[in-house]
Order: structure tokens, then sequence, then C-alpha cells
């Protein structure tokens, strides 16, 4: 399994995950073989602006089969159920302990997200 996750910064499992899906500079492509990381790759965004569907397309050309993030736009998640990828939002802290919990069942969510930020809100 491959899993996105939107990064603050590109230093791979030690970075956090970014708060705004959309904001994201960088991803990192996390791969999971039998409950453990087997690769880690770190990729810039390669556009400053985007058109809805361009970061779901971008996930999809690396790969992306899961999408680990913390807040994100109704357009983007629906983009993402029509390409098939599946989507949990409300992951918070370092990227290694967001894919650890994750591998152990015990991902910690934060289920009030859409109240603390401007997700979906923007134009675009």
């Amino acid at each position: 399994m491959r899993i996105a996750i939107p990064s603050k910064d590109n230093k791979g499992l030690e970075s956090e995950v970014c708060e705004h899906f959309g904001r994201a500079k960088y991803f990192t492509f996390v791969d999971i073989e039998n409950g453990k990381i087997k690769s880690i790759e770190v990729v810039e965004v390669p556009f400053e602006e985007h058109n809805p569907g361009d970061l779901p397309n971008f996930i999809r050309e690396h790969n992306g089969e899961l999408v680990l993030a913390y807040g994100m736009g109704r357009r983007a998640m629906v983009y993402f159920e029509s390409l098939g990828t599946q989507v949990i939002t409300g992951a918070y802290g370092k990227i290694k302990d967001v894919v650890e919990d994750f591998i152990n069942q015990s991902l910690k969510i934060d289920r009030d997200w859409r109240k603390k930020g401007d997700f979906g809100k923007h134009e675009h």
C-alpha cells in the first residue's frame, strides 16, 4: 500500500502533517508492506496554484492509494472518491507517528478539524 501525506517540509518521516491539504508544498509517500514501512519518497508539489483535481491527479500519478490528511476541502474529497482513492482526514502530528499508528490501527483523529480552518472556503 502506498500512502500519501501532505507535509510541512521535505524531512520525510520527521516532517509534520501539513494542516491544510491544498496548501502543502510537499507530499511524503510511504510504502507499507507486511505491516512495515518499506520506503519513503518526498515529492515537491510541482505547481504553485492548483485547480480542482490537480492534487488528486498528482497523488494518483505517484501511485497513492490512501491519503492521510488533517484538513481537506469537500471538492478534493469528492474527486478522490471518483478516483477510488481512500481519504482519512483529521490525522495530525509527525508523519512517522501517523503512519505507525495507522499500521497499528491506533490512528488518533481530530474529528473537529472542520471547525479549525478554512478548508474548502477558498476560491480556485
